[in-house]
């Protein structure tokens, strides 16, 4: 198996500050046109409730990626696994998995893809604990584990 597991952990890094930053900016433009009383953007007099409804969401979005990021931090990307928990790379017959947090496909430099899942997914119930070698069945579909970092 050969991935570069820090190279995956800090492409996730990544992705989440952006997800992050994205959040806080669209927060930041709201609470801006709420002060200025800047009803200009994308609303008008008559959703001036859907301002404060929109920042509320996106609020939200923030403080589940910020929790997202504190669950990769528990991640040491230089660690080798030897059953699969979080912060395993597995690589299946099929896939390459991250058990990290849900962000979906990740394209690394040499062009490979990994799915990064949290292990609240349906798939890593499959395979927890789990060794190379062994099988799991995902929508009746076999699949075996081929290697594990």
């Amino acid at each position: 198996m050969k991935t570069n597991k820090k190279e995956l952990y800090y492409n996730c890094i990544d992705m989440i500050n952006a997800k992050i930053e994205q959040h806080q900016n669209r927060m930041d433009e709201i609470k801006q046109s709420m002060e200025n009383n800047d009803i200009k953007t994308d609303y008008d007099e008559d959703n001036k409730g859907q301002m404060l409804g929109d920042f509320e969401k996106y609020a939200g979005y923030l403080s589940e990626a910020q929790e997202q990021k504190e669950e990769l931090s528990k991640i040491d990307p230089e660690h080798k696994n030897n059953v699969i928990g979080l912060g395993s790379v597995v690589e299946t017959d099929r896939n390459y998995y991250f058990i990290s947090i849900p962000l979906g496909e990740i394209s690394m430099e040499d062009g490979s893809q990994i799915f990064a899942i949290s292990t609240k997914a349906p798939i890593y119930k499959e395979l927890e604990g789990k060794q190379p070698g062994d099988k799991f069945t995902i929508n009746d579909e076999e699949h075996e584990i081929k290697g594990i970092e």
